[in-house]
């Protein structure tokens, strides 16, 4: 196979792809005769037609599909191999718009910032706080952090932490004039301290055991909207609070927090770094999403 054959089979698959040939020229940047003749120039070499043309539609013959099936996934690696080696000759660098919760910022990227930026100093790395799920497109971010139960279908997602829990937790101090709880029926009896997120909704403590799911609507007479407002109120004996178990660990190592109806606190899915597309990826979010995914 010579170098003229290579880039006819590239110009067929995406005929093939896309079924049109104006389509093809408009993918590839070329005039839709030099499709055509790329085709036919191929197709006479072969010695076979590739391609079953009609007024509404082109598609592959019988022996246009098996070549498409054997040519078309190597093309494709061999595409995003070069835009690969592309993105990775340019630095790093430039602006970096990342929106996610201010506890995931606490936890996840904090820590590690210094070592980051180290790295990769010519990154203007923007991080935007916020409880609400924002549309990344429509608010102008590059990418951002969440739950992954609260991810959209269409998005790209990297995994950035490994599981997570929340635990009912309350001081020693508290639970010396009221009883621990055993089962979510008994939240009632207790001052609960809430949580309002951005968009207005007071969050529902979800609780579940042996596969028994349940939202539960507790009452309190605080309401804060931060973990670690919560995790201070909780501390000064206000009340049970749910908090991520990672932020109230060295708390209940300390004894200054006791955790209560373990059981009904299950794991659930971590944190994701989330984007639209892996199409045309600058290299700073490449580097930011190599350099904070979570590795076992």
């Amino acid at each position: 196979m010579d170098r003229t054959q290579l880039s006819q089979l590239t110009v067929f698959v995406t005929v093939s792809q896309l079924g049109s040939f104006r389509a093809a020229a408009d993918h590839l940047g070329i005039a839709p005769s030099a499709v055509s003749h790329a085709v036919s120039t191929l197709e006479a070499s072969l010695g076979v037609r590739l391609l079953a043309r009609t007024t509404r539609s082109t598609r592959p013959t019988e022996e246009g599909q098996r070549l498409l099936d054997r040519v078309g996934a190597p093309l494709s690696d061999i595409a995003a191999g070069l835009a690969e080696a592309a993105e990775q000759r340019d630095t790093p660098s430039g602006p970096l718009r990342i929106t996610m919760p201010l506890r995931t910022a606490e936890e996840l990227i904090m820590p590690r910032l210094r070592a980051f930026s180290t790295r990769y100093p010519q990154i203007e790395l923007d991080i935007r706080t916020s409880d609400l799920f924002e549309d990344i497109v429509e608010s102008g971010c590059d990418a951002g952090l969440r739950l992954g139960e609260s991810l959209q279908a269409d998005m790209i997602a990297v995994r950035a932490s490994g599981p997570r829990r929340s635990l009912i937790v309350a001081t020693p101090l508290y639970f010396e004039s009221h009883p621990k709880p055993t089962h979510p029926n008994d939240l009632a009896d207790h001052s609960c301290i809430r949580r309002r997120f951005e968009s207005g909704r007071i969050y529902r403590w979800e609780l579940e055991k042996e596969g028994r799911q349940i939202s539960v609507e507790v009452k309190g007479n605080l309401i804060l909207p931060q973990q670690t407002l919560m995790r201070q109120a909780a501390l000064d004996g206000l009340g049970l609070a749910f908090l991520f178990e990672d932020a109230i660990a060295e708390d209940l190592r300390a004894g200054r927090l006791i955790a209560v109806m373990q059981e009904w606190c299950p794991q659930f899915d971590g944190f994701y770094i989330y984007y639209p597309s892996r199409r045309q990826m600058r290299p700073a979010l490449r580097a930011f999403i190599e350099f904070f995914r979570y590795r076992e």
